[in-house]
């Protein structure tokens, strides 16, 4: 029984240490996804016309960007990388039909486009496989409301822009794991817990918000 532990021991510290690129050496990912994310404490949305309240739910976003990846040891790197992220909060649709009309909100959202730049201490614990944290900073380019409404059969379309409500940077702390397949394909999951209030003081939203932002994105990992 103490030969097999041993054993195991043996094949588990051969199969992570094969896994990791030499110490010393540099890769780039490229790489580009989807983003479910959410802003804490927002409201529910009041229609005075309609007279009903919408519950908040993920808005789904695009990512796309890459990270530069350098090899401290055989078990750990340090990344930093550029990204371009679709953030922000939805709410869940309503609609019905009164007296012969249709009255419905569709596709109600707050979209927040973020230049993003997360750096990482990367943990190789199995081939292929690490865990990751670290901090990331964002730079707000855009931030709009947008959906549709149609009040007694007459729709109209939401687009206003919100940006001057937005505080221009946030900090944030990425949470994630990937997998790397052996020919170099990268799944990456990051979870991105917000520590940056999103709005400014002074608009009547509440002033705790902050990101909470989940993504997924395929990418390809390439030695240099």
């Amino acid at each position: 029984m103490k030969n097999l532990f041993v054993l195991a021991a043996m094949m588990m510290a051969t199969i992570t240490a094969s896994a990791q690129f030499e110490p010393g050496t540099f890769s780039i990912q490229p790489r580009v996804g989807i983003t479910a994310s959410m802003i804490s404490n927002m409201p529910k949305v009041s229609s005075e016309e309609l007279y009903v309240e919408l519950d908040k739910q993920p808005a789904v976003g695009l990512i796309a960007g890459a990270d530069l990846e350098y090899q401290i040891t055989e078990m750990f790197s340090l990344s930093a990388g550029v990204n371009f992220a679709m953030q922000g909060s939805a709410w869940e649709d309503y609609k019905r039909t009164y007296l012969g009309y249709t009255d419905e909100v569709k596709d109600l959202r707050i979209e927040a486009d973020y230049l993003n730049v997360p750096v990482t201490l990367n943990c190789y614990v199995l081939a292929g496989l690490s865990i990751r944290t670290g901090v990331q900073f964002g730079f707000l380019t855009t931030a709009k409301v947008k959906g549709e409404e149609t009040i007694a059969g007459h729709k109209s379309d939401i687009d206003h822009s919100i940006k001057d409500m937005y505080k221009k940077f946030d900090v944030s702390i990425p949470v994630g794991i990937s997998y790397e397949f052996p020919n170099h394909l990268v799944i990456d999951t990051r979870y991105n817990i917000g520590l940056s209030k999103v709005f400014k003081d002074n608009y009547i939203i509440d002033k705790n918000g902050k990101n909470q932002v989940f993504t997924i994105t395929l990418g390809y990992k390439i030695p240099f």
